[in-house]
Order: structure tokens, then C-alpha cells, then sequence
């Protein structure tokens, strides 16, 4: 369970480093006064992505290739609410889909066939 808060936590921040300028009127901002913003937020996603891969998610019993699939599904989830309620973009049926087929994904990468 730590090793999912700390990819929520993470992913947070990361959505927020990437896409959070894209609200404001960034136009005329220095590209490097934006990439060294984001670099100090992206500071605090690293802060917590580092343990939960390295500490708690190997410890907790997942493979790397788990937990690069449940990293990368929190990580659209974590956009979808931002894209939805920071960014005031609409959710389109066609997003729901793809989503749909993501969670298929998900599905297949924790599937254990019984040995027998």
C-alpha cells in the first residue's frame, strides 16, 4: 500500500510539473524559467518515486515491469482529474475507451496462470 501513495504522491507532483504552466499565461515566461520550475516541483515527485519503486514496491512483492504498469496507470488517472478539473478539458467517450483497454493491460501484467 506504501508503494501506492508514494506513486500517487509522485505522479502529483509530476502532473503538476509537466502540464501545470499550460493553465496560466506562460507565453512571454523564459522556456528556462519554466524548465527550472519544473524541475524544482519534479524535485518532490522524484522524492517520492525513488522509495516507492526501490524500497516499498520491491519489498511489497512487485516486479519492475508491475510496477511500471501501476506507476503508468495512476499517472493517467492522476491526468485524467487534472486534465478534467485544473484544465477544465472535457472527458470524451473515446478517452473512457482507451482507458478501458489500459485497465485490459493491467489485467494481463498481474495475470498468474495455474500451474498445471
Amino acid at each position: 500500500m506504501r508503494t501506492i501513495l508514494c506513486l500517487l504522491a509522485s505522479n502529483c507532483f509530476m502532473t503538476y510539473a509537466w502540464y501545470g504552466h499550460l493553465k496560466k499565461n506562460t507565453a512571454d515566461t523564459p522556456l528556462i524559467k519554466l524548465i527550472l520550475i519544473s524541475w524544482g516541483i519534479a524535485f518532490f515527485e522524484y522524492c517520492f518515486m525513488v522509495p516507492a519503486n526501490n524500497r516499498y514496491g520491491l519489498k511489497e512483492g512487485y516486479s519492475a515491469f508491475q510496477l511500471k504498469t501501476i506507476q503508468e496507470v495512476i499517472s493517467l488517472i492522476v491526468f485524467a482529474v487534472f486534465a478534467i478539473f485544473f484544465l477544465n478539458e472535457p472527458m470524451r467517450w473515446n478517452y473512457v475507451v482507451a482507458f478501458i483497454f489500459i485497465l485490459g493491460a493491467v489485467y494481463f501484467m498481474f495475470y498468474v496462470p495455474d500451474a498445471r
